[in-house]
């Protein structure tokens, strides 16, 4: 995922995709840059543009899906309480977390993630649209994405290559 140069930050990549029980500790250093660009409060709505979202889901369609984890859980932290971002970055999180368990070998646990993702995307179809329209639940394709997760949680079983980009979900 790019960053447009309008919105652009000195974001690079970890060194490493941290994998617990396989790697001592995961890159801080690199995923301290994006958290310091979170606010401590979003007002109204988490913008689809800002850097530190764009650059979680863009480590998640990268293979980085712990670092994801990290960094959308602190957009989440900071997104307003009971706002649409909220539910769509909560789905997003356990996204990245069933394409972790999947590198680990742990279909189930994916399987029950990606269970989850699923919900929080229902729920978020029956949220209405705020009028802010700049918010990253309000441009988003949640029923493809949706879909995916259906046709993923359909197959008999899942393996390492099921995971789940969540940007390419609008480019198609």
């Amino acid at each position: 995922m790019n960053v447009p140069p309008s919105t652009a930050v000195n974001l690079t990549l970890p060194r490493w995709a941290y994998v617990p029980g396989v790697d001592t500790e995961p890159d801080h250093e690199t995923l301290a840059m994006a958290k310091a660009l979170v606010p401590a409060r979003f007002n109204g709505f988490v913008p689809a543009r800002h850097p530190a979202l764009r650059y979680g889901v863009g480590l998640n369609d990268s293979g980085f899906f712990w670092e994801s984890h990290e960094i959308l859980e602190a957009v989440w932290a900071a997104a307003p309480q009971g706002g649409r971002e909220r539910i769509l970055l909560r789905a997003c999180i356990q996204i990245a977390n069933a394409n972790l368990k999947l590198r680990m070998g742990k279909p189930h646990a994916a399987g029950r993630l990606f269970g989850e993702a699923l919900a929080e995307l229902n729920e978020l179809g029956v949220r209405k649209a705020t009028a802010a329209g700049g918010g990253f639940a309000d441009a988003f394709p949640t029923g493809a994405l949706a879909g995916l997760l259906r046709s993923k949680l359909a197959q008999p079983a899942l393996s390492k290559t099921d995971w789940v980009a969540i940007a390419s979900i609008g480019r198609t």
